[in-house]
């Protein structure tokens, strides 16, 4: 029997030995390294030593991490400004068309947390703002249905503040994504044959616990990377998981 770590990156499943990490830690604030590989994120310390972090999912070709969250929360900014549009039709036009639900932003930020100060700190006062925005838009709604003037006053005084309060603490989550990627991710400290690196993921999925023999013959285009040798793939109830044998840290 062996045991793999079995992690992910975006929809894609790889796992490493056991024997070879190390540990698992949070991503803290790397120091950049100017003529490093595009493959390096920089170095940091660990214990009484200095290591490069490989950023896997640049590795393997996929867009970078902070680049996929920054499309992301331009995809909230668009569902606010369709939101608020749709309920300024309910009071001025009398449009059904909104519906004061929890958003995907809401779902996002609920599970959110960080150890960096200043992105918690901003992370807890646009949670404040959603909420806010969502509750008082239902409010008006229902406050539409006996007096349209209150509502509308409502919407013109509070909801736009809010909202535009909203706007703005998500552009300051932006500007401090760096920081919000690195919260989410994950480093396997990896050893093989006396290297000692970092390895930066999206997240950990599970132990697997298997025979050598579960191993399939692995995917030939894995094997055009040269800094990544797959030994073949697993199959675990009907995910497939690529199983890495070896990674090497670019020069």
């Amino acid at each position: 029997m062996i045991d793999l770590i079995v992690f992910s990156v975006v929809n894609n499943k790889y796992a490493l030995k056991i024997d070879n990490i190390e540990r698992i830690i949070q991503v803290p604030q790397l120091a950049k390294i100017p003529t490093s590989h595009d493959f390096i994120d920089g170095i940091m310390s660990y214990e009484d030593k200095i290591i490069k972090i490989l950023n896997f999912r640049k590795l393997i070709g996929i867009t970078d991490y902070e680049l996929e969250l920054i499309e992301l929360f331009k995809k909230f900014k668009k569902d606010y400004l369709v939101w608020i549009t749709s309920l300024k039709a309910s009071l001025y036009e009398d449009v059904k068309s909104t519906s004061p639900h929890i958003c995907e932003l809401g779902k996002w930020i609920d599970d959110f947390s960080s150890y960096d100060d200043r992105v918690f700190e901003i992370s807890v006062k646009l949670l404040k703002y959603h909420k806010k925005l969502h509750l008082r838009g239902e409010e008006v709604l229902e406050i539409y249905k006996k007096d349209a003037k209150v509502a509308r006053n409502i919407f013109e005084n509070e909801i736009k503040v809010i909202y535009t309060q909203t706007i703005n603490t998500l552009d300051a989550f932006v500007l401090e994504m760096q920081s919000v990627a690195n919260s989410l991710q994950k480093l396997l400290i990896y050893e093989n044959e006396d290297n000692i690196f970092a390895i930066k993921i999206d997240k950990i999925d599970d132990i697997a616990h298997i025979q050598e023999s579960d191993i399939m013959s692995g995917d030939e285009e894995h094997k055009k990377n040269e800094f990544l040798d797959i030994e073949g793939i697993l199959d675990i109830d009907n995910i497939l998981i690529n199983v890495i044998s070896k990674l090497r840290l670019p020069k």
